[in-house]
């Protein structure tokens, strides 16, 4: 029987789905992460090998027939040839080999096919469609300094900032101060001054302040409920561009995904009642499957096992 094997190869995590020709799951492997311009190549590739060994430890039957590796920012051509080598060094010379988005391996994993919008909001943010007559079409993505409004990131930023305002007396008052401190170990608020710019603190370790905003939401804390609320707007928005431009006679499903979803402040819930409104032949879900699944399921569908357009609607 023919194997396919499904890889999300993402900043921080990579993640391989073994998957046989009738779409049963037979394994999954997880290892560090894969993005060979953070992490160098021979860390990347490490990471590949390691997820796709675990994957397949208890598989002993079958070769693979196709691989599909979804990587974030994939978009020059030397980038895919980068990607192609890792594989091809792995000894899967004669399997079919496609390299694509994370956003796209993610509207497949999440709707179970092709055509629909895949909202995704983790340490960045993107609105990413494709229709079933194979059009696309991005919103979004543009890193941390030129956009991904919404994200993580995003987020937090303003809630740091939220923070300082209120200690200045320049804002109404909110419990980010004291969640900040006590989160942070910080005598002082202004100790915040020194994580941030003599630590230099990335892109990452900033997003990660984001579920502290997300809770004092929560709880009701009305700056912060401005921020996410805020972010809600923004990724609608995104969310009625990629609709107008693919969707805008037909019913469509848009699923979320990215950890900015899963926090306490109902964010998932905010949207959909706001893309509701905006566009009301639009559903919003959440995903039915991790984007490995998603990259499996295109491997499959690069061998002929798989017709993923045909599903067009939920």
């Amino acid at each position: 029987m023919s194997l396919v094997l499904g890889i999300d190869g993402g900043s921080t995590k990579t993640v391989c789905v073994l998957m046989d020709s009738t779409g049963q799951v037979l394994g999954r492997g997880e290892a560090g992460g894969s993005n060979y311009q953070s992490a160098g190549k021979e860390a990347a590739f490490d990471s590949i090998q390691l997820a796709i060994a675990t994957a397949m430890e208890s598989t002993e039957f079958g070769e693979v027939a196709s691989i599909s590796l979804g990587l974030a920012g994939v978009a020059r051509p030397k980038d895919v040839q980068v990607a192609h080598s890792f594989i091809e060094h792995l000894g899967f010379k004669d399997a079919e080999i496609a390299v694509c988005h994370d956003a796209l391996i993610a509207l497949v994993g999440g709707l179970g096919h092709d055509v629909g919008i895949v909202a995704l909001a983790g340490t960045g943010s993107m609105v990413y469609g494709r229709n079933q007559q194979g059009r696309t079409q991005r919103v979004g993505g543009w890193g941390h300094v030129l956009g991904d409004e919404g994200s993580a990131y995003y987020i937090a930023v303003r809630g740091m900032q939220a923070a300082m305002r209120g200690y200045d007396g320049r804002s109404q008052p909110t419990i980010l101060q004291q969640s900040l401190r006590h989160y942070l170990r910080l005598i002082n608020l202004e100790d915040l001054v020194e994580i941030i710019y003599q630590r230099g603190w990335g892109v990452r370790e900033i997003a990660a302040i984001a579920p502290i905003v997300d809770r004092a939401a929560a709880s009701g804390d009305e700056v912060a409920l401005g921020i996410i609320e805020d972010a809600v707007q923004e990724l609608a928005l995104a969310t009625q561009r990629v609709i107008q431009g693919l969707f805008s006679t037909v019913d469509v499903c848009v699923v979320t995904g990215g950890s900015v979803w899963d926090g306490e402040s109902q964010m998932r819930a905010r949207f959909a009642q706001t893309v509701t409104m905006l566009e009301p032949m639009a559903k919003v879900i959440p995903p039915q499957n991790e984007p490995a699944y998603g990259a499996a399921l295109l491997a499959l569908d690069a061998i002929g096992k798989a017709q993923l357009g045909r599903y067009a609607h939920w």
